[in-house]
C-alpha cells in the first residue's frame, strides 16, 4: 500500500510507533537527530547505501522471487526514466550515499543500461557503483559496463546442478551463468559475490558443493536465509537457519572469521588454503537491523527505507508533479523519520502483505 504524497511545502512530521521500539533492540529513538540529517533516520543509522532497480521483467522466473501465476507488469511509463534516476541518485549521492547497486528485475534488461553507469560513475562523492544479476546476458555487456565505471558485480547462483537450476529458475542457462562468474573474475571483479539463497529439501544439500567450489575461486558465496515475499510460497519448514548452514559446513570444514563490516549483511569466513571465502546471511533468524544503512527505489519509483516495510513514498510521483530538489529531500526525510527499529519477525512477515521480491528490486 502506497502512501499519500505529503503535501511537500509543508515541514515534515517525523514519528515512530514506541510499539516497535523494543527495549532490549540497543537503539534509542531520537526525533530532534532525525530532523536535522536528510538520510539518518530517529534511531541514529546514517544511509550511505541506496539500491535502484531499474526494471521489474526478468528473463528468469525463480520460484522464491516471482510469483508462479506470474505478475502484471508495471506500464513503461510508469517506470523511473533515466533522467530521473540520475536526478535521484544525485539527490541522494549529495546527502551521503557513497554506494549505488543497480538491481531488477534483471538490470541488464534496461536498455542504455551502460548509458546509465556511466552517468552514475560522474557523480562527486559516488565510491562504488555495484550491480546484482543473474548473469546471462553479462558476457555481451562486461566491457562495456566496466569501462563506464561499474566497480562491483553480485551474481545470483543458487544450485551448480543443471537439473535444478532448471526447476528453480524455470529455465536453462546453469552453463551461461558460470561462464559470467570466469568472465567477471577475468576482468578483475574481486571479491567477486555469488548469491545463493538455500531451500530445505531443494538445494541445502549442495552447501558443501559450493564450499569446496570456492577453493580455487576468488568469490564470497554468500548464504542466504529463504525470506518471504508475496507469491513465493515461504514457509518455515523450508527456510535453513545461517546457524544450521554454518554447522553443517564446519562438520567437514573449519571455518576461519574474517572481519566484520558494521553495515554488512554477511557473516564471513574462510577455509584455510581456499581463495574464496563464505557469507552467511540471517536476515530471518538474526536480524542485521541495527546496522542497515540501506535504502531502496524500486522501478517504478517508490522509496522502501525497509526491505519488509508495507509502508512506500512515491518519488515519481513527486518528481512528475514538478517537485524541487528541497521538497524531494523533505519527502525523503520524513520517509526516512518513520523507519522502524528492527522488521517485525519472521512469522509476522509471512502474514503480512509486501510485494513480490521481482518488483521491489533484489
Amino acid at each position: 500500500m502506497l502512501v499519500p504524497l505529503p503535501v511537500l511545502s509543508g515541514a515534515p512530521e517525523r514519528t515512530v510507533d514506541p510499539a516497535q521500539v523494543p527495549e532490549d533492540f540497543g537503539l534509542t529513538y531520537d526525533p530532534a537527530r532525525a530532523a536535522t540529517e536528510v538520510l539518518t533516520d530517529g534511531f541514529g543509522r546514517r544511509h550511505t547505501y541506496l539500491r535502484i532497480s531499474l526494471i521489474e521483467h526478468c528473463n528468469l522466473r525463480c520460484r522464491y522471487c516471482m510469483p508462479e501465476e506470474g505478475l502484471t507488469w508495471t506500464p513503461p511509463e510508469h517506470l523511473l526514466t533515466d533522467e530521473e534516476i540520475i536526478r535521484l541518485a544525485r539527490l541522494f549521492v549529495a546527502q551521503g550515499v557513497t554506494k549505488i547497486r543497480l538491481t531488477g528485475g534483471e538490470p541488464l534488461l534496461r536498455k542504455g543500461i551502460e548509458h546509465i553507469v556511466a552517468k552514475l560513475a560522474r557523480l562527486p562523492g559516488l565510491k562504488t557503483i555495484a550491480m546484482t544479476t543473474n548473469g546471462l546476458l553479462l558476457a555481451k555487456k562486461l566491457d562495456r559496463l566496466k569501462a563506464a565505471g561499474l566497480t562491483q558485480l553480485n551474481i545470483s547462483l543458487d544450485t551448480l546442478r543443471p537439473d535444478r537450476f532448471e526447476i528453480l529458475t524455470r529455465r536453462k542457462g546453469l552453463a551461461q551463468v558460470l561462464e559470467a562468474i570466469d568472465l567477471a573474475l577475468a576482468h578483475g571483479y574481486r571479491p567477486l559475490k555469488v548469491n545463493c539463497v538455500v531451500l530445505r529439501g531443494f538445494n541445502d544439500d549442495e552447501l558443501l558443493d559450493f564450499a569446496a567450489w570456492t577453493k580455487d575461486r576468488p568469490v564470497e558465496v554468500r548464504f542466504i536465509e529463504f525470506m518471504p515475499f508475496d507469491g513465493n510460497g515461504w514457509s518455515a519448514g523450508q527456510l535453513v537457519s545461517a546457524a544450521e548452514m554454518r554447522a553443517r559446513i564446519e562438520a567437514h570444514y573449519s571455518l576461519k572469521p574474517l572481519r566484520v563490516d558494521p553495515n554488512g549483511t554477511a557473516r564471513l569466513f574462510q577455509i584455510p588454503g581456499h581463495q574464496g571465502w563464505l557469507g552467511f546471511i540471517a536476515s530471518m533468524t538474526e536480524p542485521f537491523c541495527e546496522g542497515c544503512n540501506r535504502l531502496r527505489i524500486t522501478a517504478d519509483g517508490s522509496l522502501k527505507v525497509c526491505l519488509f516495510g508495507q509502508a512506500e513514498v512515491s518519488l515519481r510521483d513527486a518528481l512528475r508533479q514538478g517537485a524541487t530538489d528541497a521538497e524531494l529531500l523533505a519527502l525523503i526525510s520524513a520517509a526516512i523519520g518513520r523507519k522502524h527499529a528492527r522488521h517485525a519477525g519472521m512469522h509476522h512477515l509471512a502474514q503480512r502483505k509486501n510485494r513480490p521480491m521481482i518488483t521491489i528490486g533484489g
